[in-house]
């Protein structure tokens, strides 16, 4: 919206700022090259804001890595967007793309951030991405959400199996993508080794009906267990 209309509203700092107030736990952007999310400025603006976590995630250009190597999150997210793309849309092929990884990966290892690859929901994935050395893979949820409503047991198994795989080599486990109010509490329950959610689009749109401090405070609940 800020972007569209060419203002500062809404005021992207101070928002970063009240959702850490209300209680989230981290603030992660995607800078994209044409910046028509969150801008290059603004990830250096937030990081001296940022009081719990600051995650940045994005394609591994080249303006990318400077970007993080100059900002220096705790936590860098590598996802496989084409430039052009509206939203991340697939995992990274792991056995493909290894030798890109292993260096990318290395850099910002070098540079002590941690690190994480955006995979799929698939154990061959997971286990591979563990040769690239990083720290964790968040698992792309897009599936697991679309199938929800048809039956979540069945829509869970493969990320059940690529959390254990996870887990076996020695990798910790984020997760992101269309996970929302509906699906969020019985993703948690069942992925024990969870470390992290990543929840922007249906954050914004609950806070839109239930307001932003109320709604982040309803996701937390989401995330605990009984």
């Amino acid at each position: 919206m800020r972007n569209a209309r060419g203002h500062n509203l809404p005021d992207v700092l101070q928002v970063a700022k009240d959702c850490e107030r209300f209680g989230a736990q981290g603030i992660t952007v995607h800078p994209r090259p044409d910046e028509r999310h969150i801008r290059y400025q603004d990830v250096r603006d937030l990081r001296p804001l940022v009081q719990t976590e600051f995650n940045i995630e994005g394609y591994p250009s080249q303006s990318f890595i400077d970007l993080v190597l100059e900002v220096k999150p705790h936590q860098v997210t590598l996802v496989p967007d084409a430039p052009d793309a509206l939203t991340s849309n697939a995992g990274w092929d792991t056995v493909r793309h290894a030798g890109l990884l292993r260096d990318i990966v290395g850099t910002f290892k070098s540079a002590g951030i941690r690190t994480s690859i955006f995979v799929e929901a698939d154990p061959v994935m997971v286990e591979n991405a563990a040769k690239t050395g990083t720290d964790r893979v968040e698992l792309y949820t897009e599936r697991y959400a679309s199938e929800y409503a048809k039956g979540r047991e069945k829509a869970i198994a493969d990320f059940v199996r690529a959390a254990r795989t996870a887990a076996e080599v020695g990798l910790d486990l984020n997760a992101g993508h269309d996970l929302n109010l509906d699906n969020l509490a019985y993703f948690n329950r069942e992925i024990p080794n969870l470390k992290e959610v990543s929840i922007g689009h249906a954050l914004i749109c609950d806070a839109l009906y239930y307001g932003l401090e109320n709604t982040i405070q309803m996701y937390l609940r989401c995330l605990q267990l009984p």
